[in-house]
């Protein structure tokens, strides 16, 4: 089936489509160019994708060939910095690719504000004085937040993971919303960042391998969280921890901008941009 594009009832907002891949644009400026642009470039992303599917999807290591594609070589340079962990290259490719339907809109035609939204994995061009603003939500619909961003914070990328996402997590974090330089950079790092929000071994907490619940996952036979029960406080605050100290880690050394975790109602905020959390949080810096 060849991608789909329609302008949803509002008239300002462009919707892709394509297999797994859904993406919602706006844009503020000349409209009409620009979603031509998104539109054109987005025809062939599924197809650049799956031609190299077996090595984005294997484990990615210091000594793993580089892909030949655009969007994969934007999804090796988000993910391969993080070779300490298990990672593949899957880990940024929301993000990678909204990353790169936004290059390809910006290239036609000057923008003031834009963005391509990848099932909440967000590319974002912000010009002088636009500022951008969301709201985080938990699986259940719950309000967690609001994300606000401005042209001066250097955010070009917001990406959120966790158990409850539409990838499986190594982690019992519910959410984790990152901000970044780039969407691949902030997908990856949200990533790992749910992924370190754990408590290895504890009883409340079930597993499976990946591959038995997803014949096709880039996890393969990782251990996933299936189910996390009820946590007592000292036990939310250790696995929130770890995963603070993992984007501290990526904070200084210049990965993201900041970070929000969430778990079983406590929550993290690493860095000073961009959250205003509804939940009880603490602040890092």
């Amino acid at each position: 089936m060849p991608p789909l594009a329609n302008l949803l009832p509002c008239g300002t907002r462009l919707h892709l489509q394509h297999g797994p891949i859904d993406l919602v644009i706006g844009a503020d400026g000349d409209r009409a160019a620009a979603f031509a642009a998104a539109e054109a470039r987005f025809a062939t992303v599924l197809e650049e994708l799956v031609s190299e599917l077996p090595l984005l999807k294997s484990q990615l290591t210091s000594q793993s060939p580089c892909p030949a594609g655009v969007i994969a070589q934007r999804m090796d340079r988000a993910t391969r910095p993080h070779t300490n962990s298990f990672i593949t290259p899957m880990a940024a490719v929301a993000g990678a690719v909204a990353d790169i339907v936004l290059a390809a809109m910006r290239a036609t035609t000057p923008l003031q504000r834009a963005y391509v939204n990848n099932g909440g994995d967000i590319a974002l061009h912000l010009g002088p004085g636009q500022s951008f603003a969301t709201a985080m939500m938990d699986h259940q619909g719950y309000d967690l937040g609001r994300i606000e961003v401005s042209h001066t914070d250097g955010t070009g990328g917001i990406a959120t993971s966790g158990r409850h996402g539409r990838s499986l997590s190594l982690g019992i974090a519910d959410s984790v919303t990152v901000l970044a330089a780039s969407a691949a950079q902030a997908d990856a790092a949200a990533t790992l960042i749910a992924n370190a929000v754990d408590l290895p071994g504890h009883p409340a907490i079930h597993r499976c391998s990946a591959v038995t619940l997803q014949e096709d996952s880039d996890l393969g036979d990782q251990p996933v969280v299936t189910q996390c029960q009820p946590l007592s406080p000292t036990d939310i605050q250790a696995a929130l921890q770890a995963g603070t100290q993992r984007a501290l880690d990526m904070m200084h050394s210049g990965h993201i901008i900041a970070a929000a975790l969430f778990l079983q109602g406590d929550s993290r905020l690493i860095g000073h941009t961009g959250f205003t959390p509804s939940l009880r949080t603490q602040l890092y810096a």
